[in-house]
């Protein structure tokens, strides 16, 4: 349903399609794994009733600044992006969007983020800084850095303490927990999606965690996800959160050994689905969270 709205919008005009999958609107996996640990962040900051002005700024922005990443994402490896076989027919890569006009819409997406912003206070306008900075410079780390990853978790992890300051006005020192265990479940989840272009990133000298790791890849994945959830636990502890927390993290333990098992091969396909599975795993921890609160007596 979701894709055939998508769709629908092309008849107002011919190219609104491109732009579509320039931003990846046609692909949610990414809103996904940005969105539920904002939302673990909010409802946590908010102890379980986070205002709603707060929940619709941060969802859209999330939509927004995911948007902007991709953009910028291609405009940064469009000279790369054909050679590699899953982008070989992204939008810009294949000429149906110029790169000026990638610029124009990425400059837009992040105008629009910053007005959301600016609905919330001092603090979190500040800290949006950072965000913007981290989202725009993560495109050219792979040419740089074996760590890219690491500067893609930072970055989906930047939305958390701004969750905190918009709806507390201030960032305690366990938020910081969430935000380190947000940054080591991505660098994990993204080494499986840089698995599935190991081979291609090897012959055009672009830089991974993937390739860093080379066949400990799998091991460094399953020991950043424990880790990950060794954080939350201790945060869960300094948050006062209960039973039904500690069953969501069991959920996304589980989530996490599926994973494992199912990338024994390494075949492409396996860690894509892998890296898509995250979801799930993010899912049941906000579920965990949102019902921990709920259900208090």
């Amino acid at each position: 349903m979701y894709t055939r709205f998508l769709l629908s919008l092309n008849r107002l005009h011919p190219r609104v399609w491109d732009f579509i999958q320039l931003t990846r609107l046609d692909r949610p996996i990414g809103v996904y794994l940005l969105l539920w640990p904002t939302l673990w962040a909010l409802w946590i900051a908010g102890e379980g009733r986070p205002s709603l002005a707060n929940v619709l700024i941060f969802v859209l922005g999330v939509v927004l600044m995911r948007a902007a990443g991709c953009v910028i994402n291609d405009v940064a490896d469009r000279k790369v992006d054909g050679h590699v076989k899953r982008t070989e027919q992204r939008p810009l890569v294949s000429g149906k969007v110029k790169p000026k006009e990638a610029l124009v819409l990425f400059a837009v997406l992040i105008l629009l983020s910053f007005l959301l912003v600016l609905c919330t206070n001092s603090a979190t306008v500040w800290l949006s800084i950072g965000g913007v900075i981290l989202a725009a410079s993560y495109p050219f780390m792979k040419r740089y850095t074996y760590y890219p990853q690491v500067v893609l978790g930072m970055a989906f992890s930047w939305g958390m303490p701004m969750a905190f300051t918009a709806e507390t006005g201030h960032l305690p020192a366990a938020a910081w927990l969430l935000w380190i265990a947000n940054l080591l479940w991505t660098v994990a989840y993204d080494t499986y999606y840089a698995m599935t272009d190991r081979d291609d990133d090897l012959k055009i000298g672009v830089k991974s965690t993937a390739i860093l790791f080379g066949n400990s890849d799998r091991s460094i994945i399953l020991m950043l996800q424990g880790l990950a959830l060794a954080c939350l636990l201790l945060a869960g502890g300094r948050f006062g959160l209960g039973g039904w927390f500690y069953l969501g993290l069991f959920g996304a333990a589980v989530c996490f050994a599926w994973q494992h098992w199912q990338t024994r091969t390494r075949d492409r396909q396996a860690c894509f689905r892998a890296f898509l599975h995250n979801h799930w795993a993010g899912l049941l921890i906000f579920a965990g969270i949102v019902l921990d609160y709920a259900l208090r007596g």
